[in-house]
């Protein structure tokens, strides 16, 4: 598993609630909806990182 890197977010109150009720409908933390977003993003970006085998 990847190591993890923890780090202070600022946003927006309403945008953080919407996150939050997102991730709370698809049984997720809200760092881990957001985790799952960013990971979405990147992959449909083709940014995500290759994998080290």
């Amino acid at each position: 598993m990847a190591k993890k890197k923890a780090f202070a977010l600022r946003i927006n109150e309403d945008l953080l609630k919407a996150v939050e009720k997102w991730g709370a409908d698809e049984f997720r933390s809200t760092n881990g909806q957001i985790e799952w977003m960013l990971n979405k993003c990147l992959k449909d970006a083709k940014r995500l990182p290759k994998k080290n085998k």
